[in-house]
């Protein structure tokens, strides 16, 4: 019976916990299962603009808290009006933290919503003069300041602090309040004084220079002429701030300025009695950026340092390389350049060939007897017995394998070529060299006419690590499985690989004769995009830039929505821009990439072309 009635009791019980929690569901409405809590309502309402009932919680939390709670009851005061309140609760605040000078700020903003210009200026100048000149106290009320557009009492904040804290004088903070106002020269003059104060600081420099002078199209970047008139009156004025020559050497470089670069790198290679490590590394930037003539300059500038010198080797055979590549681009060489060329690497070759350093002069050697001195055989030879006769490293064998295999492809020697591509593929299956390999293997078999092996090969190279490779294997499979599906009829195809073979082997007028004949034996072939492709490689090779543009603009007008359309779009912006000289059709171009194909794979690489010539601030 006593446990009947415990039961009974305990149902009893729980019917009117669940009466009572039904109850108060009821009262909430239906987000009852979720329980807010005052803090969530208060923001909730804030968000929602609904000031008037965020005020309601705002005033509960801040009287429990009001570091946590003044920020946003505070906003939410001055959305509504209550000036009154939003000055009460100010005051209080400041009565709990008078360190806080902050809070001026926010009470003279309340008086100039009230156009009461004296009461704003009395609290303006009363949080300057209380403001104790520790740092986070001057970082909060120099924040306060810009918040509220009072640049120049943000500045006044900073210098009392600099004034109290030699140490740690504000310079960056200072540019950013000059940027804000937009004073470019005090923003420059700031970020100058603080590399005058702390040299080991130019790196931080350069990266808010680099920040800040490309927030709008005036400014023009590193290209302004503002940043380098002010850092050469820095120099006439302290002629022994190496840092100041360092970081002008760096703007020259950015504004493209090489040879200036060049003169102020040896002078200070000079002054500082280096080693030469600085010119060669500005060389080999000066190669990268196809600037040969300067490039040898600075190479010369170490040969003439002599053999104790630590660069005198590599800047002797690297000049000579700078030499092929300035022969090989022009189209104004002549044989006998070629020649004279090839002595001179055949004596540095003698002169190195036990040096780690003669593998470079092997490769330029073998081009140069290949490519352009109708010497295939010879190179053939010098590859083989380089080959044989040496130790090599793994990576540099495989490269000169691959070296060799081309030369034997446009000698003729493809099963050859196809071995050796073999080898490398084999031996670097998984790595880039070996999927590069792959790739020309499967070349091969296009240039054989068995399209369906070369096919198959180029779909498993869609998935390379490289995107090169995964890019030219993606065209290849198109350019294979369009020509075959619309007409099975192989002939045009095979046409066009003839051709692409006779461009390896540098046989350019005969591949655009073969190509030409395509339209002219199968007028309804889908080669067109990728003919004038062709032809525009060609055309580039030769220096004929009108007739790329033409190619390529081709393209554009007959084919817009072919595999070539955006490669071409993106190229022919690359040919205003570097070889047309005209800046502004380049931006042109790459501008309207971005605007019809918006998911190409140059899209990234032509917004920053895009932004640069806009004249906005490098990015990284």
């Amino acid at each position: 019976m006593n446990f009947n009635k415990q039961i009974f009791i305990f149902l009893l019980l729980t019917l009117v916990c669940i009466s009572s929690y039904s109850q108060q569901v009821q009262l909430l409405g239906p987000s009852s299962n979720q329980t807010l809590t005052t803090e969530k309502l208060a923001i909730q309402y804030y968000e929602q603009k609904q000031f008037e009932k965020a005020n309601i919680y705002f005033d509960e939390l801040f009287n429990k808290s009001a570091e946590n709670w003044f920020s946003y009851y505070y906003k939410s005061l001055l959305a509504i009006k209550d000036y009154s309140k939003a000055e009460k609760i100010t005051k209080k605040f400041l009565k709990e933290d008078k360190n806080n000078t902050f809070l001026y700020v926010r009470l003279g903003q309340i008086y100039k919503l009230q156009n009461n210009e004296k009461k704003e200026k009395e609290f303006y100048d009363k949080a300057i003069k209380d403001l104790i000149a520790f740092p986070p106290y001057v970082q909060n009320l120099a924040t306060a300041f810009v918040e509220a557009g009072q640049y120049n009492y943000a500045l006044d904040s900073y210098q009392k602090g600099r004034n109290a804290t030699p140490e740690y004088p504000y310079y960056f903070e200072r540019s950013e309040v000059f940027k804000a106002m937009n004073d470019l020269k005090s923003m420059i003059n700031e970020l100058l004084d603080a590399l005058e104060f702390k040299e080991s600081d130019i790196e931080l420099v350069k990266i808010n220079l680099q920040n800040s002078l490309g927030y709008n199209e005036e400014t023009g970047g590193f290209k302004n002429p503002l940043l380098k008139e002010e850092l050469q009156k820095r120099i006439q004025k302290n002629p022994d701030k190496i840092a100041f020559i360092e970081f002008l050497i760096f703007v020259q470089l950015q504004q493209k300025d090489f040879y200036g670069a060049f003169i102020q790198s040896k002078s200070l290679d000079k002054r500082l009695n280096e080693d030469g490590q600085r010119m060669y590394e500005l060389a080999k930037l000066f190669v990268t950026n196809k600037q040969w003539s300067v490039s040898k300059q600075c190479f010369d500038y170490l040969i003439l340092k002599g053999p104790s010198n630590l660069f005198f080797d590599a800047a002797t055979i690297d000049k000579l390389s700078v030499e092929f590549l300035s022969l090989t681009e022009s189209s104004l060489t002549q044989r006998e350049e070629f020649i004279s060329l090839e002595v001179n690497l055949l004596k540095a070759n003698e002169k190195y060939k036990n040096s780690y350093l003669s593998s470079v002069l092997i490769k330029d050697i073998a081009s140069l007897k290949a490519y352009y001195l109708d010497k295939s055989s010879e190179a053939i030879i010098l590859l083989e017995d380089y080959l044989l006769n040496n130790s090599l490293e793994i990576q540099l064998k495989a490269e000169l394998k691959l070296m060799l295999a081309d030369i034997y492809l446009i000698s003729g020697e493809i099963w050859e070529a196809s071995l050796l591509y073999s080898q490398v593929e084999k031996d670097f299956k998984y790595e880039a060299i070996g999927q590069e390999a792959k790739f020309r293997n499967a070349k091969l078999s296009f240039y054989a006419g068995d399209f369906a092996w070369a096919k198959s090969q180029a779909d498993v190279l869609k998935g390379a690590t490289t995107k090169l490779i995964s890019n030219d294997a993606l065209d290849l499979s198109l350019i294979i499985s369009d020509a075959i599906a619309v007409d099975t009829n192989e002939a045009p195809l095979k046409l066009f690989a003839c051709a692409d073979l006779m461009i390896r082997q540098h046989k350019y007028e005969e591949a655009i004769v073969k190509m030409d004949s395509i339209n002219l034996l199968y007028s309804s072939n889908t080669l067109g995009d990728d003919i004038y492709f062709k032809k525009a490689q060609i055309y580039m090779i030769q220096k004929k830039y009108k007739d790329v543009e033409s190619m390529y603009k081709n393209i554009l007008e007959y084919y817009p929505n072919e595999l070539y359309a955006d490669d071409a779009q993106f190229k022919l912006g690359e040919l205003y821009e570097y070889y047309l000289s005209d800046k502004e059709k380049a931006k042109q171009i790459y501008q309207e990439l971005l605007l019809n194909f918006s998911g190409s794979t140059y899209a990234v690489d032509a917004r920053k072309r895009y932004r640069e010539l806009r004249g906005d601030a490098p990015t990284n």
